[in-house]
């Protein structure tokens, strides 16, 4: 069964940095996608950002520059690098594969932001 773990989050001042992990496990990770999605308190999951199979990211507008998705194959781990912070980034943070998005959703991490 697939199970993806996200780890990493905490609180933060504006303009400081976290990285997440999520660790996965219950199919061939090196073949699949993954993203990162986020959800903050009444307001519906968006995406954040996704990386092929192969490597290649991609950002939502509001993250482009600041973060930076990566995967490492030999750990199945997807990490999200976050840089310069910001309060509207509050929120719970979620991996989940790319193209085919399993619906049972981890726990998530919980990403804070506030000075």
């Amino acid at each position: 069964q697939v199970q993806l773990v996200e780890s990493g989050g905490g609180l933060v001042q504006p303009g400081g940095s976290l990285r997440l992990s999520c660790a996965a496990s219950g199919f061939i990770f090196s073949t699949y996608g993954m993203s990162w999605y986020r959800q903050a308190p009444g307001k519906e999951r968006e995406l954040v950002a996704t990386i092929s199979n192969a490597g290649s990211p991609n950002y939502a507008d509001s993250v482009k520059g600041r973060f930076t998705i990566s995967r490492d194959n030999a750990k199945n781990t997807v990490y999200l690098q976050m840089n310069s912070l910001k309060p509207e980034d509050t929120a719970v943070y979620y991996c989940n594969l790319r193209v085919v998005v399993i619906k049972v959703w981890g726990q998530g991490t919980q990403v804070t932001v506030s000075s």
